[in-house]
């Protein structure tokens, strides 16, 4: 009787040794239960999470939505207090103002100059008219002199004027280069104005830029997330306000580098949602990582030292979800799911 028990509990360890290596050789996908597909649990839906935050300072005024509403691009968030930012924006189209007048005031000038330039252009015609009278009355003058027919008082006349008229000229042709230096100086200037305005006016760009910016509105289509902001909070550039999250979604499936081969782009795959009562739903293949999940770690493990442990490293596969299923449109980032591909 007692040899027949000990029998029965060393079949028994036996039956229960031989289920649980085939529990484990199952469960890890092993020899014989390797199969032609390839499954991991390793995977989560993802999608565009992004982070609303404000480019600006300032006391919230107004928050018109609520954690999880289904929001429209272009629709407002949040407004920030616009008071000051409007203010900024009046001074910088009054600086434009006052650059354009600046401006304009150039142009005048150089008309006057222009004009100052013909005015001494007529000054020096006059004085080169007096200097051909003088140089003739002179030349009548000089002669009679030497011959005695003509007095000294009329000579010394006759060449004091034209003494008077070649300095004259000289006066005329200096006066028209002053005239011409202030015009170039107003053209230089100018540029220098044209400077200012266009400065004056990219401020007043900038400034509308703020005053736009206090409507922190959602980027693209989506559901918000838990709205952390309130009114009358002040909030600083890059505070994370809320999150949106569009429709957009795709499923991330990190296979063993063992179950890599034979997956192609446009594979279709299967995979089942737990948060949907283990729902199958179908995909595709998208892309895959270029490399191991442990190359783009924070701290990357140097195998080069200590004892060495093989491990199996994990690549990740993008799948996109095929349209038009059934509750496709309840997958939402991080949920769990198991994946399958191939036969």
């Amino acid at each position: 009787m007692f040899k027949f028990i000990r029998s029965t509990a060393t079949v028994l360890a036996v039956v229960l040794g031989i289920a649980g290596l085939v529990l484990v050789l199952y469960s890890w996908r092993l020899p014989p239960f390797t199969g032609g597909a390839q499954v991991t649990e390793n995977a989560y839906v993802r999608g565009y999470v992004t982070i609303v935050s404000p480019q600006l300072s300032g006391y919230v005024t107004e928050v018109p939505v609520s954690d999880y509403e289904t929001v429209k691009a272009g629709q407002l968030l949040v407004q920030l207090d616009k008071r000051i930012f409007e203010q900024k924006l009046d001074q910088a189209q009054a600086t434009v103002a006052s650059q354009k007048a600046a401006l304009a005031g150039s142009t005048q000038q150089e008309l006057s100059a222009r004009a100052s330039i013909h005015v001494s252009e007529a000054q020096l015609e006059s004085s080169k008219a007096a200097l051909i009278r003088a140089q003739a009355n002179w030349n009548r003058v000089e002669p009679l002199v030497k011959k005695g027919v003509s007095t000294v008082s009329d000579a010394d006349q006759a060449r004091a004027a034209l003494d008077q008229a070649r300095a004259a000229v000289s006066q005329g042709q200096a006066a028209l280069e002053v005239a011409h230096q202030q015009l170039e100086t107003i053209l230089v200037n100018r540029g220098s104005l044209q400077a200012a305005v266009a400065s004056a006016e990219a401020a007043v760009r900038l400034a509308d830029i703020d005053l736009q910016n206090t409507r922190i509105v959602a980027p693209r289509d989506g559901r918000l997330g838990e709205v952390a902001v309130r009114i009358g909070q002040y909030v600083a550039a890059g505070t994370q306000l809320m999150t949106i999250v569009p429709r957009d979604a795709w499923v991330i499936a990190n296979f063993k580098e063992t179950q890599i081969h034979g997956l192609t782009i446009g594979q279709p795959v299967t995979f089942t949602v737990d948060a949907l009562q283990n729902r199958t739903m179908r995909g595709h293949v998208e892309r895959l990582s270029p490399a191991a999940g442990s190359e783009f770690s924070v701290l990357k493990p140097d195998n080069a030292t200590g004892n060495f442990t093989k491990v199996a490293q994990r690549i990740s596969v993008r799948i996109s979800v095929d349209p038009d299923q059934d509750h496709a449109a309840d997958l939402v980032p991080g949920m769990s799911v198991v994946v399958s591909a191939g036969s």
